[in-house]
C-alpha cells in the first residue's frame, strides 16, 4: 500500500468510528445497579479502555438498561473518581426523562438512555474512573457503571 492510500485507509477508518459506525459497547464495572440491570454502555468515540476523553470535546453515551421498578422520573449524575474521591461533573441535562427515556418508566421494560459527556477545557489531563448513575424517584439507583478514562488535551 503507496502512503497516500493508506492516509485515505487511515482517514476512512477514523470516519468511520467518530461516526458510530464501529462503535462497540464498552466494559464497564456496575458499581450497585438496584432497581435496573445494565445491558450495555456504549460511548462514541470509545475504541479502547481506557477511553481517551479529548478537552473540548462531547462523548455521546448511550446506555441500554431494563427496570426492575416503577418510578415517575430518573436524576442522572456523573462523577470522575480521583483517589477514591467523587469530583461531580455537571450534566447539562441530568433528568432521564429528557434523555432518552420515555417516562413514567415501567417495571420489566428496557430503556434507552442518551446523552452528552462534554469535556471542558479548563479539565486537567488525569487518569480517572467515570462513575454515572441513573436515581428513580425513590433515590434507587436504576443503574451505576464506572469506565476507565484519561482526560488529554
Amino acid at each position: 500500500m503507496k502512503g497516500g492510500e493508506m492516509l485515505t485507509v487511515t482517514l476512512l477508518l477514523f470516519l468511520a468510528v467518530g461516526s458510530g459506525v464501529l462503535a462497540e459497547p464498552v466494559k464497564f464495572a456496575d458499581c450497585g445497579s438496584k432497581d435496573g440491570s445494565i445491558l450495555e454502555v456504549n460511548i462514541t468515540p470509545c475504541p479502547t479502555l481506557p477511553c481517551l476523553l479529548h478537552k473540548g470535546v462531547s462523548y455521546s453515551v448511550n446506555v441500554t438498561f431494563s427496570s426492575k421498578i416503577e418510578s415517575q422520573g430518573s436524576t442522572a449524575k456523573v462523577f470522575g473518581e480521583v483517589m477514591f474521591v467523587d469530583v461531580p461533573f455537571p450534566l447539562e441535562e441530568p433528568d432521564g426523562c429528557k434523555s432518552g427515556i420515555k417516562c413514567p418508566i415501567v417495571n420489566g421494560h428496557s430503556y434507552s438512555y442518551l446523552n452528552k459527556l462534554p469535556v471542558k477545557s479548563e479539565y486537567p489531563s488525569i487518569k480517572l474512573i467515570v462513575k454515572w448513575q441513573l436515581f428513580d424517584d425513590q433515590e434507587g439507583l436504576l443503574f451505576c457503571w464506572k469506565i476507565p478514562v484519561e482526560i488529554t488535551g
